[in-house]
């Protein structure tokens, strides 16, 4: 394997080939940055959070092929991954997902920021949860759920990171972004629900059975209650609500998508999830940009 093949090879490990989940984790980082700054956070730490998001996502995609190894070659859409096709060693693998976890552990201690050890404890515990999530999907009848509090920690670290404490709204927005997660991951284990029963994987889609697609939609209508209710909270104004009706649309789209639970569609409807985070980000945008 020439040294361009082996870098593509673990671009692919990493996922940088697929930045959709990048995005995922980085729309609920970017709420929590701009509701605990009331606008625009700092330069510096927006960089350093897009930063740390880029880097747990692909540490913890090197980290769920090798635990998934073994169960990745037996479903569709992952047989062609790097460590189950013997690609990446799993040990390396491992080893990629420690280094990527300590440059990102890196960003958040000076010299880059002044020590704040709830941050620091907040990072260990992010990092604790993107390293354990493929294993719950052993024993956890919803693993998604776990999934939506990796992927929403960004919220209470940037209120850490800004006052030194967190605020109690910062854990609305995270259980709505859990909420919001089992809807996207639902949709995306809806892909593999054959070959999952199969192997054994737990996902919410096996435990949903029949009622998955209106416990998706339950999901989606907790999500947005909840980002209601910190709006309100916060005092947010038009603006913010106008993109909570857009992703509510977006969602009702996917519903038509996922109804007949057609996997190309259960995917494009995951992938289309994106927006659904944009809509949000853009009506906090919108709101406190309008204030000033």
């Amino acid at each position: 394997m020439t040294a361009q093949e082996k870098f593509l090879t673990y671009a692919r490990l990493v996922r940088l080939n697929r930045p959709i989940g990048i995005l995922l984790l980085l729309w609920p980082t970017l709420w929590g940055l701009w509701f605990a700054a009331a606008g625009l956070p700092p330069l510096k730490l927006l960089l350093i959070f897009v930063a740390g998001t880029v880097l747990m996502r692909s540490a913890g995609c090197a980290i769920n092929d090798f635990a998934d190894r073994d169960f990745d070659k037996h479903v569709a859409r992952t047989r062609a991954r790097p460590v189950t096709t013997g690609k990446i060693k799993p040990i390396e693998a491992v080893a990629v997902a420690v280094v990527l976890s300590l440059l990102a552990l890196l960003l958040i201690v000076p010299p880059s920021l002044p020590l704040n050890p709830l941050l620091l404890g907040l990072a260990v515990a992010a990092a604790f949860l993107a390293a354990s999530y493929p294993f719950t999907k052993r024993f956890f009848a919803i693993p998604q759920a776990y999934l939506g509090i990796a992927f929403g920690f960004g919220i209470p670290m940037a209120y850490a990171a800004l006052y030194g404490q967190i605020a109690p709204v910062a854990w609305v927005l995270l259980l709505a972004n859990v909420f919001w997660a089992v809807a996207y991951d639902t949709e995306y284990a809806m892909v593999d629900r054959a070959d999952d029963l199969k192997i054994g994987i737990r996902t919410a889609a096996i435990t949903f059975g029949k009622y998955d697609v209106a416990m998706v939609m339950l999901c989606y209508l907790m999500a947005l209650l909840l980002l209601v209710m910190a709006g309100v909270w916060l005092q947010m104004q038009l603006w913010y609500f106008a993109g909570l009706v857009v992703a509510a649309a977006i969602a009702l789209y996917h519903f038509t998508l996922i109804r007949a639970r057609e996997p190309a569609l259960c995917f494009k409807a995951f992938l289309h999830n994106n927006w659904f985070g944009a809509a949000v980000f853009a009506g906090i945008v919108l709101d406190y940009g309008a204030r000033t």
